[in-house]
């Protein structure tokens, strides 16, 4: 999708960032993908589209940091029989499925799940993918959706034992990374991916690591989500899973480890004296009833936490609220997480995604990814950088998004999805999981 120029005027400009500003009758100009100005004395340009956002909300894209985009078909689906605990979800539910899943399956899930981020606001969406059934190619499926929707995507296959595939995965994702790093397009890029530690043997570990090496990109796995893979590791290897990870090479600055719910204090001194990222899914660890990961213990030990939905939704103002309110339930503190909640969400996704596109994204400022949102919010009480937390949790996240902007294209103006029929989309995406949930 061939970005223009675009001058979004006229809005309460929110630009986050590490100096975030908050500035009234703003303009925000994207030119070539990328911002060229930001603030009051931003004028018009010949030749520009100019968006009127009437004094609403201008503020930077929302990022997922965790999402599973296979997922969507699973909607109404009932696993194979009732799970007793998170193992049995794995083995009734997500592993059927995606062993399942074919080339028309990932199209019309990647198409649904990028289609619900424009609506919601999301501009860039770091993904994990599985599809034992289908992985050769599969990550060709998905950027091309993400080319065709026009969100930015950091792609992964989650290479496992689990089938007797580690291989056949491994190879489906150096093809794709060697692919995409040569591409001039900047909105998909890649790393490898791991599953999860128990569903991966020791040779499978070893030659991930080093294919992360040579190819010099990180591991996005999920790590400890539930006790289960701590006993495995422990039983089977003698050690944690972070501590299997690191031993192996595979934990540095580039390692993105979704959930660490069960986490030791000694494994979260290993994850931040290597730089590791970390990503909470609170509303997932819910849902799967795995427990609540120890973010304050992360934060405070000084590891870069992000947040992300684990395939639950595509708003992340759902997801950031549910932080929020966990940690304060499970702390018993009506005064914790406020500030660290949208931190996570706000300052962290923004500092992870720029990592991995080599760019700043997340922010209002010249040269950074030209990703805006425009929000239907007016505040009632007076706005300001003190204000910003509970004006953002109690008022931004429940609002309308009205407009969404990647890399200069608008996806979505005053409400409307652009340049594609959303319609037909979703119509031919019920038809097509009719017959995926046939074969499941």
């Amino acid at each position: 999708m061939k970005p223009g120029t675009v001058l979004v005027r006229n809005g309460t400009l929110i630009t986050l960032g590490e100096r975030n500003r908050i500035i009234e009758k703003g303009s925000v100009l994207i030119r070539d993908g990328v911002i060229a100005g930001v603030g009051r004395g931003v004028g018009r340009v010949a030749g520009a589209t100019v968006i009127d956002a009437r004094g609403r909300i201008v503020m930077p894209g929302f990022i997922n940091a965790h999402t599973h985009l296979y997922s969507a078909f699973a909607r109404g689906l009932a696993p194979k029989k009732p799970p007793g605990d998170f193992v049995e979800i794995l083995e009734n539910l997500w592993w059927p499925l995606d062993r399942a899943l074919n080339a028309q399956d990932l199209w019309y899930s990647a198409l649904i799940g990028l289609l619900d981020c424009i609506r919601s606001g999301t501009t860039t969406i770091i993904d994990h993918h599985e599809s034992q059934g289908h992985q050769a190619g599969s990550l060709d499926v998905l950027a091309r959706a993400f080319r065709r929707i026009g969100l930015r995507g950091c792609l992964c296959l989650g290479v496992s034992d689990r089938h007797g595939r580690g291989a056949e995965g491994l190879a489906e994702s150096v093809r794709f990374l060697e692919r995409v790093r040569g591409a001039a397009d900047d909105r998909v890029c890649g790393m490898l991916g791991l599953h999860a530690l128990f569903t991966v043997g020791s040779a499978t570990l070893a030659n991930v690591v080093a294919a992360a090496k040579d190819l010099g990109c990180g591991i996005h796995a999920h790590i400890a989500e539930d006790k289960a893979d701590q006993v495995h590791s422990r039983k089977r290897y003698g050690q944690s899973v972070v501590e299997r990870l690191d031993q192996a090479g595979g934990l540095g600055p580039g390692t993105l480890a979704a959930h660490c719910v069960h986490v030791s204090r000694a494994e979260i001194g290993r994850l931040a004296a290597a730089g590791a990222m970390v990503v909470h899914n609170p509303q997932s660890n819910m849902n799967n009833a795995v427990g609540v990961a120890p973010v304050p213990a992360l934060l405070r030990a000084g590891v870069t936490v992000g947040l992300g939905t684990d395939g639950m939704t595509a708003d992340m103002r759902d997801e950031v609220r549910a932080a929020h309110l966990l940690q304060k339930h499970h702390l018993k503190d009506p005064a914790a997480f406020l500030a660290e909640s949208c931190a996570l969400l706000l300052q962290n996704n923004a500092r992870i995604a720029s990592r991995l596109f080599g760019r700043p994204l997340g922010v209002l400022a010249s040269g950074a990814g030209g990703d805006a949102v425009i929000v239907d919010y007016d505040p009632p009480t007076p706005l300001s950088i003190r204000t910003f937390a509970g004006h953002f949790l109690f008022g931004i996240c429940g609002a309308r998004v009205t407009t969404t902007i990647v890399g200069g294209s608008v996806l979505m103006h005053n409400g409307g999805i652009c340049g594609m029929d959303a319609e037909r989309i979703a119509a031919l995406a019920r038809r097509q999981a009719r017959s995926f949930w046939r074969r499941f």
